[in-house]
Parts: structure tokens; C-alpha cells; sequence
């Protein structure tokens, strides 16, 4: 390579890493900067892309009627372009009118407004979620993502069941599932990545591992819980590393003593957790 060809060089890989350096800000632009904490509801999570950006994406919030609402989702393929999908998803998602009342109607909207302008090969699966801190209810639809996990008095259970992902057959409808939590109740809602860990001798993470891992966490605030999940998976692999996009959120119910010492029923404040909005995240540099 002659030494005109070599400076030239040099500024296009300066150009492409400040590309992706942005591009990586924008991502972490647009997921929570910390976790939801009330009296009567937690909400934690862990956000992993496989590269610098990656296609999951979540947010959390508390609606004008009380509910606590969240969705994440896991778009197909991985990379800039992955993250540029998820990007449209997401921002298709904060432009439905979010009442409360139906998960399953913002899924069906959804699907209807992704495939009025389709985009050949892209599609993703959704689950989208709304908890009533005063009554404990949970009530969700989902899109093509694994179930939900719950563990109540010890015990983890699956719940609902999958459904069409968005984006892919016109005329989708979706199913809405319900349960009343317990106080100690929490619910893992994770992607496909955690659940298809593998480690060096090709052994799957197993949905079993994983109710076992979060069973181990009833005593356990949701942040915490996400902690020792993140450990357990990185023992499991053992260096093996992930091969997906990997996001993960915990909806914990605290226990009647926690709710006596914050206060009345309700969401009273988004925890920040991080030093300031220009810092990226520490929960997205997960490594296992």
C-alpha cells in the first residue's frame, strides 16, 4: 500500500468508528436510564447487545391511569442494520396511543403500521406489558418472544403463550393473558439470547436452568435478581461468551413489609442509577 492509499485510509476507519461509536449512543438513547421502584412495583433490567449495537430493545413507564407499562422485543439479524429496525419498532410503539386498557390491541396496531411500509427480511417479536401496582395484576400479550417466567412461593412457572411475530402476516391478532401477583411474586421477560446460551460443550442454558436460577431469587429486590442471573449464566458459559443480542427485565412485587417501609401503593420514582445522561449505561456492558 503506497502512502498516499494509507493516509487516506486512516480517516475512512476514524469516519466508520465514530459511526458506530453514535450510533451506539443512539441505541443506549433509547432504552431506560435506570429502574423503575415503588411501593407497590419494581422494574429492573439488563440490556446486551451481541456488537456494538444490536436488534432487542425495551422501555418502561408509568401511564396516566396508574398502570405500569413496558415492552421489549428482539428484532431478527444482529448489527447496525438490526439496531436501525429496532429503532423504527420502538418508535412505532411510543406513537400508539397507550391507554392501558389492551396489550393485545397495541400488538395488533403494531403489526398493522410495521407492514404498511414492510421492509423485506425484517420482522420482530414483541411482548408488550402492563402491571397494576394496587391491584398486583399483570397483564401481557406476546409476539413471538420465549414466555415469561414466574416464581411465586418458591416455585417458577411458564406463562401464556407465544404468538406470530410483528411484522410478518397481515391480520395478526393476539392473545391477552392475566395474573394476579403475590407480594415476593417476581416475572423474568427476557429474548431468545439468554435462553439459547450455550457453553464449550454445546449444552443449551435449558429453561429449566433458568427457573431454577430465579427461584434462587425471592428474597431478592429486581435488580439484584438480574444480577444473580447475569452470574449464573456467565458461570454456565463459562467463557463461551453469548451469540445473540441478550435483554432481560425483572417485574418484582415487593413484600408487604417492603411496601410498609416506602410508602402507599404506587410508582414513585424512576431510580437513576448512573452518574449522568452521557454515560452510557453500566448494565449494557454485560459480559459473560
Amino acid at each position: 500500500m503506497g502512502t498516499q492509499a494509507a493516509l487516506e485510509t486512516v480517516p475512512r476507519v476514524s469516519s466508520y468508528e465514530a459511526d458506530k461509536e453514535a450510533a451506539r449512543e443512539i441505541q443506549y438513547s433509547l432504552v431506560p436510564t435506570g429502574n423503575l421502584i415503588g411501593a407497590g412495583v419494581e422494574v429492573a433490567y439488563r440490556f446486551s447487545p451481541f456488537a456494538e449495537v444490536g436488534g432487542d430493545f425495551t422501555d418502561f413507564f408509568q401511564l396516566p391511569n396508574g398502570l405500569v407499562g413496558f415492552y421489549l422485543g428482539d428484532v431478527v439479524g444482529k448489527g447496525l442494520a438490526a439496531a436501525m429496525y429496532a429503532a423504527l419498532v420502538m418508535g412505532t410503539l411510543r406513537g400508539i396511543n397507550k391507554t392501558g386498557e389492551d396489550t393485545a390491541a397495541v400488538l395488533t396496531l403494531l403489526n398493522k403500521r410495521l407492514l404498511v411500509r414492510p421492509i423485506s427480511g425484517r420482522y420482530c417479536a414483541t411482548l408488550y406489558a402492563l402491571f397494576d401496582p394496587i391491584t398486583r395484576q399483570l397483564t401481557f400479550s406476546n409476539a413471538g418472544l420465549p414466555h415469561p417466567v414466574l416464581v411465586s412461593n418458591g416455585k417458577y412457572s411458564r406463562l401464556g403463550e407465544g404468538g406470530l411475530p410483528s411484522a410478518v402476516f397481515q391480520g395478526a391478532s393476539y392473545d391477552k393473558y392475566t395474573v394476579r401477583l403475590l407480594p415476593g411474586d417476581s416475572v423474568l421477560f427476557a429474548t431468545d439470547g439468554l435462553h439459547e446460551l450455550r457453553n464449550h460443550r454445546d449444552e443449551d442454558f435449558s429453561w429449566d436452568r433458568l427457573g431454577e436460577l430465579w427461584s434462587e431469587c425471592s428474597r431478592k429486590t429486581a435488580d439484584e435478581s438480574l444480577d444473580h442471573l447475569f452470574e449464573g449464566a456467565k458461570s454456565f458459559s463459562d467463557g463461551s461468551g453469548p451469540h445473540d443480542d441478550i435483554t432481560a427485565v425483572a417485574l418484582r412485587v415487593p413484600t408487604e413489609a417492603e411496601s410498609k417501609q416506602s410508602g402507599p401503593s404506587g410508582v414513585t420514582a424512576i431510580e437513576n442509577d448512573f452518574e449522568s445522561s452521557a454515560e452510557l449505561p453500566v448494565c449494557a456492558a454485560i459480559s459473560l
